[in-house]
């Protein structure tokens, strides 16, 4: 075969490997993650089947592929809202990459939905979205870690029992971090997401109105939590 012929048949498999996502995000925003269906997805191409499966050989496959691809978007989106701050104070940038967070997530909620809501009944993601979903955590880290290394990191004490837990963790996220301050990165980005979700998901319906100075604040607190100075 022709190296033109392998090209074009390269960005063939490209194009409808787009096609298929795309159409398949259609159906999530219609359906739900539960209710994906490569059957659906095909039938809406205009694809049989059997050609669908050579791109996707499974339901799991697709979810796993839409699952990456959303979790590689919001790091793109958290890694530039940082460098767009390069320069800038540690919380001022925390606060810049947690706001472009809840952009993304607004924008994106069925997507947000996928990677952060209920759990899909019958799957369970393998290792390969690992390193995609680490990407944001991966941004407040790499963002305490330039604060301590500046000196402009408080320490908080840790109650007793909890130290042996924030050493463990500490040497598997962050051995360059106190363990404590690694306890507390943990919890913010658990408590970020939390107010993402209940923002995307209605929860601040009739509670919260003026949400963005709302989320502002909330995102300052947990760069405070954290250790990070003004």
């Amino acid at each position: 075969m022709s190296s033109t012929a392998h090209g074009a048949r390269a960005r063939a498999r490209i194009e409808v490997t787009a096609a298929i996502k795309d159409a398949a995000r259609r159906q999530l925003a219609e359906e739900g993650a539960a209710r994906l269906s490569l059957r659906a997805v095909a039938r809406e191409l205009g694809l049989a089947s059997s050609a669908l499966y050579r791109y996707f050989p499974s339901r799991d496959e697709l979810l796993t592929a839409l699952i990456i691809d959303a979790y590689d978007s919001l790091g793109a989106a958290a890694e530039a809202a940082r460098d767009a701050e390069a320069g800038a104070p540690p919380v001022a940038r925390w606060v810049a990459v947690c706001e472009a967070v809840r952009r993304w997530a607004l924008a994106h909620p069925h997507e947000c939905a996928l990677i952060y809501g209920s759990p899909v009944p019958g799957y369970s993601a393998p290792q390969d979205t690992v390193p995609a979903a680490a990407r944001v955590g991966r941004v407040f880290f790499a963002l305490t870690a330039e604060a301590h290394r500046d000196g402009a990191l408080a320490r908080s004490d840790l109650p007793a029992e909890l130290a042996p837990e924030a050493a463990r963790m500490a040497a598997d996220l962050a051995p360059d971090l106190p363990p404590e301050t690694v306890t507390a990165l943990v919890a913010a980005w658990a408590e970020l997401f939390g107010l993402v979700c209940f923002e995307v998901f209605g929860q601040f319906h009739r509670v919260v109105e003026e949400r963005e100075p709302f989320f502002r604040h909330a995102a300052e607190r947990l760069a405070h939590g954290v250790g990070l100075r003004r």
